[in-house]
């Protein structure tokens, strides 16, 4: 499981009723995709992958509110 797999997988437990969009800044170093940045802040994370250049990637994650 990679780091971004995992943030990704802690936000979605820690889900509150009012869910908020996750920001995920990765960049690849061969073999695999290191994060860099994760943030509720999409300015901040598109300029960050502006700066990096290439091979760079946002994701974007909402968790589900638990029922």
């Amino acid at each position: 499981m990679g780091a971004g797999t995992y943030i990704r997988n802690l936000y979605i437990r820690l889900v509150t009723d009012d869910p908020i969009t996750i920001y995920i800044v990765s960049v690849f170093e061969k073999p695999h995709w290191r994060t860099v940045l994760t943030t509720r802040d999409k300015a901040k994370a598109l300029d960050l992958a502006k700066e990096i250049g290439d091979k760079v990637r946002v994701e974007t994650t909402t968790p589900e509110p638990k029922r």
